[in-house]
């Protein structure tokens, strides 16, 4: 039997999932703009080798892109994540 959920549903969900440092994360790319991850990293608090982790979650959710700009990679959140954040932030 195939469930139907809704958007808003899935996105809660999924945020339950999420490791507790993914809405710092997005919340700074949110506030802050596209930031390597270096810089990400500081801004949201969050160990190196933990926001790997973390914005490969968020990019496999549609949360989050990644670009590279020679040999740094260039977080930014997308619309939907933008979306994401708003849902959560409103319980």
């Amino acid at each position: 039997m195939l469930s139907t959920t809704s958007l808003a549903d899935f996105l809660r969900k999924a945020n339950e999932r999420l490791p507790e440092e993914a809405e710092r994360v997005l919340q700074a790319l949110l506030e802050q703009g596209n930031m390597n991850k270096e810089d990400l990293s500081l801004s949201a608090r969050v160990k190196r080798a933990v926001l790997d982790h973390i914005i490969m979650q968020l990019y496999a959710l549609g949360l989050v892109e990644i670009s590279t700009e020679g040999k740094s990679k260039i977080c930014s959140a997308t619309k939907l994540g933008n979306e994401f954040f708003s849902l959560v932030k409103a319980g």
